[in-house]
């Protein structure tokens, strides 16, 4: 193990897919229920580092680097991400880890994908935890520029590839400081901690892994409309968490549609699912990298949980 690894790391992971591969980082017991760890839009499978040690160890916690992301193959030219295929990216890694049945722990963008992967496997999902995320996009105002996403998407990934210009190189503090401004919910600690799997050292500083064809998470997601969120959540057959953090992504934004949307989807659980659980922590969006502790105990209780508590407000 090396000297940045995380607590408790028990492996690195390379699991073959038609593009290349994805790579993902093992902790806990082999023998104990698995739970598969989602990050966030741009951020990588180490954004978990500081929090799955502090969670039970009986368990085996699986954090994936999705495609373009971290230590993952990129998409071959020409291939465009979509939430979509972010979700059939699950469903080869649990395929390769010989899953039939697991928890998902997804954070922010990866709480998207783990929530439409639950409503798509159903069977397989025995706990979703949503770490400061909807479970769905509603359609909202955000519908009057949803056509000049997709043309952007588009747009986007012919002007990459029509570029092919190198990966620019830059310094650790250079990168940190471009991080930091783009993220003002990350501490400079949580920075470093994403760079050192984000990043590959060449001879004259670090370039970044990521594909240059991630710019705008808009790009790939799709708002479903609030009778189809309705009738995906009636279809639920795992316990749901949501853990909403005080100073999270929601309070940060200034666009009440997607504060009411929030409070459409936490009624539509709340009504609906026998077993949900919403909690509201201090911190920010990123408070499970930030102030693990806010969150461990949450989560822990809640993996261990046989018979859960009812929804909390």
């Amino acid at each position: 193990m090396s000297e940045n690894a995380a607590p408790g790391l028990i492996s690195e992971l390379k699991l073959a897919v038609p593009w290349g591969h994805i790579a993902a980082k093992a902790w806990g017991s082999l023998q104990g229920p698995p739970v598969l760890c989602l990050h966030g839009w741009l951020d990588n499978a180490s954004s978990f580092d500081r929090l799955i040690p502090l969670l039970p160890q009986d368990f085996y916690y699986v954090a994936m680097d999705f495609g373009g992301h971290g230590l993952s193959s990129h998409y071959s030219p020409g291939v465009p991400y979509y939430l979509q295929t972010f979700v059939s990216e699950i469903r080869r890694v649990v395929a390769a880890l010989k899953w039939n049945r697991f928890s998902i722990l997804g954070h922010s963008f990866g709480g998207v994908v783990g929530g439409m992967f639950f409503c798509t496997f159903p069977e397989m999902v025995d706990k979703l935890i949503l770490l400061d995320t909807p479970l769905f996009l509603l359609e909202s105002d955000e519908m009057e520029n949803l056509l000049t996403y997709k043309r952007r998407a588009i747009e986007h990934v012919l002007q990459v590839e029509a570029s092919q210009e190198p990966s620019h190189v830059f310094s650790l503090k250079q990168l940190l400081q471009r991080l930091l401004k783009s993220n003002s919910h990350l501490s400079e600690e949580c920075g470093e901690l994403l760079l050192q799997r984000g990043t590959t050292k060449v001879a004259t500083g670090l370039v970044l892994n990521r594909d240059q064809r991630l710019a705008w998470a808009e790009n790939s997601i799709d708002f479903i409309s609030r009778e189809l969120c309705a009738h995906s959540i009636r279809k639920l057959q795992a316990h749901v968490l949501l853990i909403k953090a005080v100073h999270g992504y929601f309070d940060s934004r200034q666009n009440y549609s997607e504060k009411e949307s929030l409070s459409f989807m936490i009624d539509t659980m709340k009504s609906t699912l026998k077993e949900f659980q919403f909690v509201e922590v201090p911190g920010n969006h990123c408070v499970h990298m930030s102030e693990p502790q806010h969150v461990a105990s949450i989560i822990s209780s809640f993996l261990q949980c046989t018979h859960m508590l009812p929804a909390q407000l």
